[in-house]
């Protein structure tokens, strides 16, 4: 039985996953070697959950690493559950799967390619002997405890280092191993709120809001794949010890605040007074006019205006050519000043034609314009497909082959993206603890009969009369 929350492949789907094949398939790119993936000699322990810390496993995974995703026995990742929607499993697996599968989670599916899935629990000794085991054979370790968690399971960095001096391990947390407030929990929005950002996120007017996507763990999770990667770049130089890396999403989004948080540092110098508060613009930028969204006929559009030249530009597409010489707007600081009347103006303009006037308008002219797009125009976009960021999974073991995000960056040279689809829970248990732990197949039995660890072992038909006179029927084997 279908679900209506859980997502086929509707049509609009299959014309974009349609067109990125096209696009691809046509992209010139050099061939390259199936053995040029930058990390293709690195393993990493994935010790983390939700966000911050799979994506920067997920990009280290896109690079080549293999990566070892440790997950809760029984539930997996915390985002496995969190839905809808949900890829659908294929029709002929769906009736062998457990009442209550929903399918697998959009959410777990979009930073979690490239892994593979050990189901284990630490909290068992059992568990907790074949993490150091595994350890012991890792580059890197990635996870995202409260600090001292892992310390108390004998997990922590000063426990792994003795087991295995190179290990590189990266602890991300919401306010790092040290100060006032390291032992809050850290959830992407309450650091947004308390380190700035939402401050001035939001129309000028306005209460603060928070960014359309998580970008406080997703700034984590890149400012955690380049520490690494500079870890392990200076481990030599280093003796080849490894070290301890200690990330905090409060640091990483004040970090982010750049000119904004320059501003006010600036302005409070050498005793001139409190540092000033440049407060929420909106699409808006506080220093230059025109340069923020505004509505057409039909719909929105970004317009920026940078320098009087380009101002210049823009009034002649406007047919307002005598606002060039208007002494209210001829430099930027005129046109800062009477700020609400210039924008005004040309919104009231723009409002007289659809959006596509203005873009055809504009196009070719140097101007910096932008339509306002929503999700799906923007993931069904020419540009967006050129470059390849739509792509598919090989297929999943469940639910097929699956749409994915490609990776933002291109190498002429180096083999990166797309290997293996997101894993199912426990999917490569019985590979990583026999093949890295050295566990026979009756110590791994055993640790599922104790309950610390999870296998899965696929989905397959086998003959099996279910009650109804229906001998052959498709089993999920655990």
């Amino acid at each position: 039985m279908i679900r209506s929350h859980l997502f086929r492949l509707p049509s609009r789907r299959i014309a974009v996953i349609s067109l990125a094949r096209r696009f691809n398939a046509h992209a010139a790119v050099s061939p390259k070697k199936p053995d040029t993936a930058p990390l293709s000699h690195i393993r990493v322990l994935d010790l983390t959950r939700v966000l911050a810390g799979p994506y920067c496993t997920m990009l280290l995974a896109d690079l080549g690493a293999e990566v070892i995703k440790i997950e809760h026995p029984v539930r997996g990742d915390d985002t496995r559950a969190w839905g809808p929607p949900f890829a659908a499993p294929l029709p002929e697996v769906e009736q062998a799967l457990e009442e209550g599968y929903h399918g697998e989670s959009a959410y777990f599916l979009s930073v979690n390619r490239n892994k593979k899935s050990l189901a284990l629990s630490f909290q068992n000794e059992g568990g907790r002997r074949a993490l150091r085991r595994l350890a012991a054979e890792c580059d890197v370790l990635v996870e995202n405890y409260l600090p001292g968690t892992l310390a108390r399971y004998g997990l922590g960095y000063d426990d792994l280092r003795k087991i295995n001096p190179r290990l590189i391990y990266a602890s991300i947390t919401g306010y790092g191993q040290s100060g006032p407030y390291s032992s809050r929990a850290g959830y992407d929005v309450m650091v947004e709120a308390e380190m700035g950002l939402m401050h001035i996120t939001g129309e000028q007017d306005s209460s603060p809001v928070k960014v359309g996507v998580a970008v406080t763990d997703l700034t984590t999770g890149l400012y955690a794949q380049s520490a690494i990667l500079a870890s392990l770049y200076g481990q030599e130089r280093r003796g080849g010890r490894g070290e301890w890396l200690d990330l905090a999403l409060s640091d990483c989004q004040v970090a982010t605040l750049t000119n904004i948080a320059s501003s006010a540092l600036i302005s409070g110098m050498g005793g001139k007074g409190e540092m000033k508060d440049s407060g929420r613009w909106g699409t808006a930028h506080p220093s230059i006019v025109p340069y923020r969204g505004f509505e057409t006929m039909d719909g929105y559009m970004m317009i920026g205006g940078a320098n009087d030249n380009l101002f210049g530009k823009l009034c002649r597409v406007l047919g307002t050519e005598e606002w060039i010489t208007d002494p209210r707007f001829v430099t930027n600081r005129d046109r800062v000043k009477n700020r609400d009347l210039l924008e005004e103006l040309i919104e009231t303009r723009l409002k007289t034609q659809p959006t596509k006037y203005w873009t055809d308008a504009l196009e070719g002219t140097g101007m910096a314009y932008a339509i306002v797009n929503n999700i799906p125009q923007t993931l069904s976009h020419p540009h967006v497909l050129a470059r390849s960021m739509i792509q598919e999974t090989p297929s999943h073991p469940i639910c097929g082959p699956l749409p994915v995000l490609g990776p933002a960056v291109k190498y002429s040279e180096s083999t990166v993206g797309v290997r293996m689809p997101p894993p199912v829970l426990g999917q490569h248990s019985r590979e990583v603890l026999m093949g890295l732990c050295g566990m026979s197949q009756e110590e791994v039995q055993k640790g599922v009969e104790e309950g610390w660890v999870r296998c899965w072992d696929g989905v397959h038909a086998g003959e099996q009369d279910d009650g109804n006179g229906n001998g052959s029927r498709v089993k999920l084997v655990e």
